[in-house]
């Protein structure tokens, strides 16, 4: 490569639109979201996949809540309470999951429609 060729890439990456809190919250969801999907599909017999698709929604909602606790959280309290009756929802039911208990399809929808929120949107995500 030339040294035209560095001038004609040095700033790609600049160009490139930057992201808001929502989108990547909305990013993140969207990856752990497909991860319970694939984990779904995969079935019983892939165990691991499980495990670790609930401990990265696990995380993600624990980060989500530590967020909404901050004294400079501006979101309504009723939506923070909200969030943390889904988040203890959430946490409960994973232990379900990983005891051979209860439905992943509840954890997958409880996601969906945080990413219908963040998206603005009351139909799909």
């Amino acid at each position: 490569m030339n040294a035209l060729d560095l001038a004609k890439t040095a700033y790609v990456g600049a160009a490139a639109p930057a992201r808001t809190p929502r989108s990547i919250e909305y990013g993140l969801f969207a990856r752990v979201t497909q991860a319970m999907q694939a984990a779904r599909s995969a079935g019983k017999a892939d165990f691991p996949r499980l495990a670790a698709a609930l401990h990265e929604n696990r995380s993600l909602w624990t980060a989500l809540v530590a967020d909404v606790a901050q004294p400079g959280n501006l979101l309504p309290n009723a939506l923070k309470a909200q969030l943390f009756q889904l988040y203890d929802f959430t946490d409960r039911h994973s232990r379900k999951l990983l005891s051979g208990d209860g439905e992943l399809d509840v954890l997958i929808d409880i996601n969906m429609a945080i990413m219908r929120g963040l998206r603005g949107t009351g139909g799909a995500a």
